[in-house]
């Protein structure tokens, strides 16, 4: 039986999660030669290999799996012990800022926040609203959850949920279209679009998903919407055939420099608890 060597594991799941060399070494602020030394190093101490490298980056074997989940409980155990050892409670504390697009800031994140607080008397949580890239680090935003199939580079996180997608109209009759502009024109709902969806056929546009739904209630046109704006609102019917029904890994995530700090990982860890009650509800 071999000694478990804890430091080890860092570089393991900087790997796992980054699916690359070179950003788990600006993660963890070393040399790509050193990420590559201390993951061999790992996989020759137990006998087995843990990445595939494809020309991707670099991948999670299946049958290894299990080893990085465990990996990721071990390591949620030890910050745990650094934070008590610390002489910390375990609870938050102090003033955190969160960013979110539009409808998580309004229709999923109040709710978990009165719930944190209800926790905490001593928290406190800045929101800032932006379907837009925010710059994390230049605004000191400690966690940001984004519906996005990628991380931008300087981020880091994990996949809680999914948010699902489809489109809405007041009546299924309703034959004109609400585009996706703005931010959200990178999105995989406006690139469904572009190849779907003829130039005239597109009504009138909005840069929310928000004001798309106003807009689609009032019946000017259907549009793509997550489902959780459209399926509660029984002035819209979803039009199941219109466009297959496609979801998005939603992620809990921190900037690359502040994911070592006990205070965001705590706020992360957090936040995936309360949005992984809401799986169903976001999956639509």
């Amino acid at each position: 039986m071999h000694k478990p060597n804890w430091d080890d594991l860092r570089f393991v799941l900087a790997v796992a999660e980054t699916g690359s060399v070179s950003q788990a070494a600006r993660r963890l602020g070393v040399n790509h030669a050193t990420v590559l030394r201390r993951v061999a190093e790992f996989e020759q101490r137990h006998g087995s290999t843990i990445f595939a490298k494809t020309t991707r980056g670099y991948r999670v074997l299946a049958d290894k799996r299990d080893v990085i989940k465990a990996a990721k409980s071990a390591e949620a155990a030890i910050t745990t012990v650094e934070h008590l050892a610390g002489g910390h409670a375990g609870a938050l504390r102090g003033t955190t800022r969160v960013t979110s697009t539009d409808t998580f800031c309004q229709l999923v994140l109040p709710d978990i926040i009165v719930d944190l607080q209800r926790q905490s008397r001593d928290l406190r949580i800045e929101v800032l609203c932006s379907n837009a890239h925010v710059d994390l680090a230049l605004h000191r935003i400690d966690v940001a959850i984004r519906p996005t199939p990628e991380l931008s580079a300087d981020l880091e996180g994990d996949t809680v949920a999914e948010m699902g997608f489809a489109v809405y109209a007041t009546d299924k009759t309703v034959s004109g279209w609400l585009g996706l502009v703005g931010p959200l024109s990178r999105s995989l709902g406006a690139r469904w679009m572009i190849d779907n969806v003829n130039t005239d056929q597109v009504v009138g546009s909005a840069d929310s998903f928000l004001v798309l739904h106003k807009m689609a209630a009032s019946g000017i046109g259907r549009t793509i919407l997550p489902c959780v704006i459209g399926d509660a609102d029984s002035r819209l019917q979803r039009l199941d055939t219109a466009m297959p029904h496609f979801k998005v890994p939603i992620w809990v995530a921190s900037h690359i420099n502040s994911s070592s700090s006990s205070r965001v990982r705590l706020l992360k860890g957090a936040l995936t608890n309360a949005l992984s009650r809401r799986v169903e509800e976001l999956r639509g």
